[in-house]
């Protein structure tokens, strides 16, 4: 993997810092941060437990916070940075945003759509595909949810 640019760690690192909040409200740690132009427009992070809502996924969140925020229906010139790979629904709704680009932290071997179980995002079927970069800080964010699961057993 070639070295991640200084923006895409930037990304990263605002996306880590929401995963240590969900961390830090008993919420699985994934966090996510929408970019356009260098500017965060969206960030978020898992909130499941607390909105008793599985769907409460911070990718998903975070595109609907952007969505609102630039008054669109329409992420193409946005960049999306997750901790975690992005599941099947995460990663549905970045193709039915049309989300430019996904960057996402640690893989995720048993759910994620970006690569490990399957790649939903760069579908050749879909009509809208994505830019995506995978590993960009792993080991941050795998020791992140390493840790919050092992504090849970």
């Amino acid at each position: 993997m070639p070295k991640p640019s200084a923006a895409d760690l930037a990304g990263m690192a605002a996306a880590l810092e929401e995963a240590r909040r969900a961390a830090s409200a008993g919420e699985v740690p994934v966090g996510a941060a929408v970019f356009r132009d260098g500017v965060v427009v969206a960030r978020t992070h898992n909130e499941s437990v607390s909105r008793r809502d599985p769907t409460a996924h911070a990718e998903l969140l975070a595109i609907q916070q952007a969505l609102r925020a630039l008054a669109t229906d329409r992420l193409t010139d946005c960049i999306l940075y997750v901790t975690l790979e992005p599941c099947a629904q995460c990663a549905g709704a970045v193709v039915l945003a049309k989300v430019g680009r996904v960057v996402f932290g640690a893989y995720d071997p048993k759910a994620g759509m970006a690569g490990s179980v399957g790649d939903l995002l760069r579908h050749a079927r879909l009509n809208h595909r994505v830019e995506v970069v995978g590993g960009v800080d792993a080991d941050a964010c795998g020791r992140l949810l390493e840790t919050f699961f092992r504090e849970k057993r």
